[in-house]
């Protein structure tokens, strides 16, 4: 159930083994009654149930096809943010020059600069990432069977940690507190970069052209935060979720006591196995109920959400990569 990884058998029954336990036990009850007390009323017609069962089979299909195209959406975003910030890296590095300035840096002064805008940038990450991790009422990563497979099997690192001190490090001391002062730290640092390029246009370290093309990318990075937002807290409808769980439990409830009559038709001694049966098709709609939750929203923190930490770190990687990759920045490595 890992990011990345398929899930073991083992671990799906682990996950869902306090469903697997209640199907018994709904199985189990109407069954002693039927064969010990010989209460033969309890049966019904299966035709009936499995025309429920269909019914409730297309609302679980329903519910995970749109679960898994929020889970699609939030990588798509993420995707958009990995290009959209490769592209910063190269514009700001070959944009901010000396080229159109009288007064000019030094080189070391120039690459400065260049720092400034990339550590600002993985600020913005670090924020973003920080707030699509913050916990929202209807997120599934807090019910016990899920918060339970994660404290065994993963740890999240914007659970565990404080956005203050992920953010001190790519921050000067005032930006910092500007940023920490604000409600939506990630809008604010995007401010930040956008200032500092209109300082560095009235420097003459980029005229109005490559002003506007970093523009842009700003902007791109505003419309994939909102993306993200929207994404974040704008749930999977609750009706719809809500009347899910409820159909499937009634489903569920019904197994049964059509069973009965199927099997006793093969033996009378073989209605007993109409509490196996009853557990499984329960366990297979439960599990799947299941599944959708856990991919309706993308960034609560659980293994099959979109891995937003690992996608900072590889774009961090990838733009300190290509800031040494200009020879007059080798002095900016990864300790920095």
């Amino acid at each position: 159930m890992h990011s990345g990884s398929h899930y073991s058998f083992k671990e799906v029954l682990l996950w869902t083994r306090r469903d697997i336990y209640l199907h018994l036990v709904i199985a189990l009850f109407p069954t002693v009654l039927y064969v010990l007390f010989d209460w033969k009323w309890l049966a019904l017609p299966w035709l009936p149930i499995a025309l429920l069962g269909t019914a409730v089979a297309f609302v679980v299909g329903f519910k995970n096809n749109a679960s898994y195209d929020r889970l699609w959406e939030g990588r798509r975003i993420w995707g958009s943010i990995v290009n959209s910030s490769r592209s910063w890296a190269i514009l700001v590095k070959d944009y901010v020059t000396n080229r159109h300035v009288l007064n000019k840096l030094t080189v070391g002064g120039l690459s400065a600069v260049h720092k400034t805008l990339y550590e600002r940038h993985f600020a913005w990450l670090t924020a973003l990432r920080f707030q699509l991790r913050e916990r929202r009422p209807w997120e599934s990563i807090y019910k016990i069977h899920n918060l339970e497979y994660k404290n065994k099997w993963f740890r999240v690192e914007e659970h565990e940690t404080r956005l203050a001190d992920a953010l001190r490090p790519y921050l000067s001391p005032e930006e910092y507190e500007v940023v920490m002062s604000k409600t939506n730290k990630a809008v604010q640092i995007i401010a930040l970069q956008s200032s500092h390029l209109k300082e560095l246009l009235e420097q003459g370290l980029i005229e109005d052209f490559r002003h506007m093309e970093l523009e842009k990318i700003l902007v791109e990075l505003y419309a994939h935060q909102g993306a993200s937002e929207r994404l974040k807290n704008f749930p999977y409808p609750r009706q719809y979720a809500t009347l899910n769980l409820w159909f499937i439990r009634l489903f569920i409830f019904l197994i049964p006591f059509g069973m009965f009559q199927e099997f006793e038709k093969l033996g009378d001694h073989l209605v007993w196995l109409s509490v196996p049966f009853s557990a499984l098709s329960g366990w297979i709609f439960t599990t799947m109920e299941k599944i959708g939750e856990s991919s309706e929203s993308p960034f609560e923190g659980s293994a099959n959400d979109v891995p937003i930490t690992a996608m900072s770190r590889n774009i961090e990687i990838d733009m300190r990569e290509i800031f040494r990759g200009n020879p007059s920045t080798q002095t900016y490595s990864n300790s920095e």
